[in-house]
C-alpha cells in the first residue's frame, strides 16, 4: 500500500527537479475487431479505442491535481496493425492509420502507437503492406507512431527487413521533407520489441497482453541529478547507493499514479517502466548526470561506464519499488531529448560511433538522432544492422531512429518542437557497405539463444 505521505516527501522532485510521470499509455487489444471489409474493420478499430481510452485523459489530468504530480503525457498502444488488420483485404493500411489518428484526436492522447509489423524470421503479407504503408501513414497522420522489429536474441536478423527498412526511413523523410522529415521521428526499427512498453515511438500492446492494461512510464534525470550532486567526489559504492535510493523514490511515485489510474478505469495495471526519459529542459538530462559523476561532457572516455552505472542502479532501486516492473526501463539516451548530448554533440565530445557504444549498456539505443539528408539507404541499413546484432547478442532491446533531414547537412540545426526537441545533424561513416546489407537473408542467432 502506497501512502500519500510517500508522495508529499517528493514535492520537492517535482518543484525544483523537472521530477515527471512521463506517460500513462493504455494498452489496447484490437484482435476483436478482425474483417476483411476496410471500412467495417475501421469501425470496429474506432469504436473499441474511442469506447476503452474514454476516460483516459480525464483521469490524468484528475490524478495530476490530485498529487501535484506532472503527467506530461497520455498515450494508448494498439495490438501491431499487420497483425490486427491481417484479414482485410487491402492492398494499403494508410486508411488504417488515419482512423487510428482520428480516434486518438478524438479521445485527446498525445501519441497511439502500434502501426508497427513483427518481422524477425520474415514477412507475412500483412506485414509487408503494413511497411510499404508506413511512408505516406505518417506523413498524413499526426499522431500516429510506427514500428518495426527486425530482429530477436532467438531468431537472429531479418537481414531482408534491414534493408527494406533503410529504404523506408528515406521513403519517410522525403514525404515529410517540408517539415525537416519529422516523419522519421515518429518510426523506430527494433531488435527484442517488448510487448508492454509505453514509450512512443515504439509502443504497442503485445499478443501476450490482456484486453486492456495501463502501463505507467516514469521519468526523473534532473532528480538523480541533484542527488548525485550531493555526493559529488565520493566513490562509486556512495555513487551507485545513491542512484538506488533515488530510483525507489521516483518509482513509487509512478506506483501510485498506475494504481489510481487503474482503480478509476478499471483497468488492470500492467506495469511501470521506470526509464530515465531526458527532455531537452536545461536540469533534465542525462548528460548532465554524467558531468555530475565527473566527465567534462558526455561523449568523453569513461561515458559508457558511466551509462552502464546509471542504467543498473536504477533498475536495482526501481525493482524495489514496484510489483511489475518492465517496459523498457533504464536510461534513455535520445540526442534531439536531452539538453546535454545536443551541447556535447556541438562540441564535438559526441560521435555517432560513441553513441553506438553507448547503446551496449543503455535502455534502447540509436534515439532521435538527426543525420544528413543525403545519407544513402544502404548506410542507414547497416546502422539499424549494427544496432541489432548489439541487441541479438547481448540479449537486450535496441533500436535505431534516426531522421535523414532531407536538404540539411553535418553541422545545421534542425527544429522538431515539444519533447521532440531539437538536434544538430550529425556526422555519419561514410564508407560504401552496400554490398554487405545486399547479401540478404537471416542472420542466425546466436548460440546463446538455444538456452531454456
Amino acid at each position: 500500500m502506497i501512502s500519500l505521505v510517500e508522495v508529499q516527501e517528493t514535492n520537492k522532485m517535482i518543484r525544483e527537479m523537472n521530477l515527471d510521470v512521463r506517460t500513462i499509455t493504455m494498452g489496447i487489444s484490437l484482435m476483436d475487431c478482425a474483417h476483411t471489409d476496410m471500412r467495417t474493420f475501421n469501425q470496429n478499430v474506432y469504436e473499441k479505442i474511442t469506447r476503452s481510452a474514454e476516460k483516459l485523459v480525464k483521469t490524468g489530468e484528475d490524478l495530476e491535481r490530485q498529487f501535484g504530480v506532472p503527467i506530461v503525457n497520455k498515450r494508448i498502444s494498439v495490438t501491431p496493425i499487420a497483425i490486427a488488420a491481417g484479414a482485410v483485404k487491402t492492398d494499403t493500411y494508410v486508411p488504417v492509420a488515419e482512423i487510428l489518428d482520428k480516434a486518438a484526436k478524438e479521445v485527446g492522447v498525445n501519441f497511439i502507437g502500434g502501426f508497427s509489423a513483427l518481422v524477425q524470421k520474415g514477412c507475412t503479407k500483412g506485414d509487408r503492406i503494413l511497411i510499404d504503408s508506413i511512408p505516406e501513414a505518417l506523413a498524413v497522420t499526426e499522431r500516429v507512431c510506427s514500428s518495426v522489429n527486425v530482429g530477436s536474441s532467438r531468431s537472429g536478423i531479418n537481414m531482408d527487413a534491414v534493408k527494406l527498412m533503410g529504404d523506408i526511413i528515406i521513403q519517410t523523410a522525403e514525404r515529410t521533407k517540408d517539415r525537416d522529415s519529422i516523419g522519421c521521428a515518429k518510426l523506430v526499427v527494433f531488435c527484442n520489441a517488448v510487448e508492454d512498453n509505453p514509450f512512443m515511438a515504439g509502443a504497442f500492446h503485445g499478443v501476450g497482453e490482456r484486453e486492456c492494461v495501463i502501463n505507467v512510464g516514469v521519468s526523473g534525470p534532473g532528480v538523480i541529478k541533484r542527488a548525485l550532486e550531493e555526493v559529488r567526489g565520493q566513490d562509486f559504492e556512495t555513487l551507485c547507493e545513491t542512484i538506488k535510493r533515488t530510483a525507489f523514490k521516483v518509482t513509487r511515485v509512478g506506483q501510485l499514479v498506475a494504481q489510481e489510474a487503474s482503480k478509476r478505469m478499471n483497468v488492470p495495471f500492467g506495469i511501470i517502466d521506470l526509464s530515465l526519459a531526458p527532455t531537452p529542459e536545461i536540469g533534465d538530462s542525462i548528460a548532465e548526470i554524467f558531468q555530475v559523476m565527473g566527465l567534462e561532457e558526455a561523449g568523453a572516455p569513461g561515458t559508457t561506464a558511466a551509462l552502464a552505472i546509471l542504467n543498473d542502479n536504477v533498475k536495482k532501486g526501481g525493482v524495489m519499488a514496484s510489483s511489475y516492473v518492465g517496459g523498457l526501463s533504464g536510461a534513455f539516451i535520445p540526442v534531439s531529448e536531452d539538453h546535454g548530448m545536443i551541447q556535447a554533440v556541438q562540441r564535438g565530445a559526441l560521435t555517432l560511433e560513441k553513441l553506438e557504444a553507448m547503446t551496449c549498456v543503455c535502455s534502447v539505443g540509436l534515439d532521435m538522432i538527426a543525420i544528413p539528408g543525403s545519407t544513402t539507404k544502404e548506410t542507414i541499413s547497416g546502422i539499424i544492422a549494427d544496432e541489432a546484432a548489439i541487441g541479438m547478442v547481448n540479449n537486450k532491446t535496441t533500436a535505431v531512429r534516426v531522421i535523414p533531414v532531407i536538404g540539411k547537412d553535418v553541422g545545421e540545426m534542425v527544429e522538431f518542437g515539444g519533447l521532440l526537441g531539437y538536434a544538430p545533424v550529425m556526422a555519419v561513416n561514410g564508407f560504401n557497405c552496400a554490398n554487405f546489407v545486399n547479401r540478404g537473408g537471416r542472420i542466425p542467432a546466436p548460440i546463446h539463444s538455444f538456452k531454456n
